[in-house]
């Protein structure tokens, strides 16, 4: 589209302004045709008055009727300058035969004529005719008969006065038009330009903002239109980007300390092999150990890094109805190993119906994976209970052990990326710090929310609620 029909802003002004002028235009041809049809009703009417009058006159019925004690009707209305009393500047009078031909007129006719009567009836007829001298014309003619008279009497009304008053009308309304015109394109111009200046500043918002300048804000609280809510939902958008960007940040940061650890250990032990490894077998042995080790813990790390990407993506996950008790279950069966190794107890109740949710079975069996072995990793000993239940079409699912507990500062940290309470900062118990994060986003991909809480006798509970489909029958 070339030109300034690129602007919103010129478009939206020229559909306004041909919208309008159209309405103006329509009115105005309104006007004219109903202020033609009034100006030639009113000839109609005038015509009509001395119409009827004279046909009064011959049938009797008229005061002027006693000019016809000395001479016959017919005789008396086509003597001259007798229909001179009808006539006027631009009315005329013709008497003609019953066959149509002139016996009298007004003077003011001079030597024109009508067109011949038509028809005879008892109805008047109208038409209009153009004379050289008399110009546009609208006549009725009337066949007038009674006892001893038959007349067709012509009333024309010149229409040159009417023509002028309309085409006059015209050229006002076209004056009317054309300023009406100017000034709708002007007003719908500014008021375009007013529209969409706002638009204008957020455009050039939206221009300005980069990654390292999320901070700005329209700030437009005191609009309270469609562009104020806008800019409402522009700024609720910078927001989450500014949040969003500031978690991706933290997250490079922590899994670049994270990974900076491991690939140290593995870098060293690398060296060390190089130059102690032919000449000493207990320093390769070590060496060996330590690389797999900490190849085994990076493997892990970033398996959890790509198993809470999935988690996060959300839509892309398959959902079908899942036995949630069954995913539970499959959890508790693969822990169980590393519990009866610590010399734990694993318990599961499952309630008495296993509720259905709407979702990935792997990622659900995975949260509660994730769960049992947190609980367990912390329990040096007691037991970890796992129940399910429903209420009010939401399962709640709880992991409780009887472990070191979290400390309170932590509680709201503890589903953070890479965070670990001070207790678990020893190396010697083994995680990645991911798996309380990959449980927080895959409850919430499910539309799930997960809690926890410091148990007052030692331990923790951890709470995971999902909403429910129905249960399996």
């Amino acid at each position: 589209m070339p030109g300034p029909w690129r602007s919103l802003r010129w478009r939206i002004a020229t559909f306004y302004a041909l919208l309008l002028v159209g309405v103006i235009a329509a009115v105005a041809f309104v006007l004219t045709f109903e202020l033609r049809s009034i100006l030639l009703d009113e000839a109609r009417a005038k015509i009509d008055s001395v119409g009827n009058d004279i046909a009064q006159l011959v049938r009797g019925q008229s005061a002027l009727s006693a000019i016809g004690d000395a001479l016959p009707v017919e005789q008396e209305l086509t003597t001259t300058g007798s229909l001179d009393h009808w006539a006027g500047p631009t009315t005329f009078v013709e008497v003609d035969t019953a066959h149509g031909y002139p016996e009298g007129k007004s003077t003011n006719m001079g030597s024109a004529i009508f067109e011949k009567p038509s028809v005879h009836g008892d109805h008047p007829l109208y038409r209009t005719e153009n004379r050289p001298t008399l110009g546009n014309v609208l006549v009725r003619e009337e066949y007038i008969h009674d006892p001893g008279v038959a007349l067709n009497v012509q009333v024309g009304e010149s229409l040159a006065v009417y023509d002028d008053t309309i085409a006059r009308i015209r050229t006002l309304l076209l004056v009317v038009l054309v300023l009406a015109a100017i000034v709708v394109v002007a007003g719908s111009v500014a008021i375009a330009s007013s529209a969409l200046e706002p638009i204008g500043r957020l455009s050039a918002a939206m221009g300005e903002i980069r990654s390292d300048r999320l901070s700005r804000r329209l700030g437009w609280s005191d609009r309270k239109d469609e562009l104020g809510s806008l800019a409402g939902s522009f700024d609720a958008m910078l927001d989450r980007l500014e949040d969003g960007f500031a978690r991706e940040r933290q997250f490079i940061s922590d899994a670049s300390h994270e990974l900076k650890t491991p690939l140290t250990v593995i870098n060293a032990n690398a060296q060390m092999l190089e130059r102690w490894g032919d000449r000493d077998p207990g320093v390769r042995t070590e060496s060996l150990r330590a690389i797999s080790d900490e190849s085994a813990s990076l493997a892990s790390m970033v398996n959890g890094m790509l198993l809470l990407a999935k988690a996060e993506s959300g839509d892309d996950i398959p959902r079908e109805p899942v036995d949630l008790a069954t995913a539970i279950a499959d959890a508790v069966r693969s822990a169980r190993p590393r519990a009866d190794e610590k010399g734990l107890r694993l318990e599961f109740a499952p309630g008495e119906r296993g509720p259905v949710v709407l979702g990935d079975q792997n990622l659900l069996r995975q949260l509660f994976t994730n769960l049992i072995d947190n609980a367990i990793k912390f329990t040096d000993s007691g037991s970890i209970d796992v129940t399910l239940a429903t209420a009010g079409g939401t399962a709640v699912a709880e992991v409780t052990d009887t472990g070191i507990g979290i400390e309170p500062d932590a509680i709201e940290r503890v589903f953070d990326r890479f965070f670990r309470a001070d207790a678990s900062r020893n190396r010697a118990v083994p995680g990645t710090g991911l798996g309380l994060a990959i449980v927080r986003s895959i409850a919430r991909v499910h539309g799930g929310t997960v809690g926890v809480e410091r148990r007052p006798a030692g331990g923790s509970t951890f709470r995971v609620s999902l909403p429910t489909l129905t249960p399996l029958q």
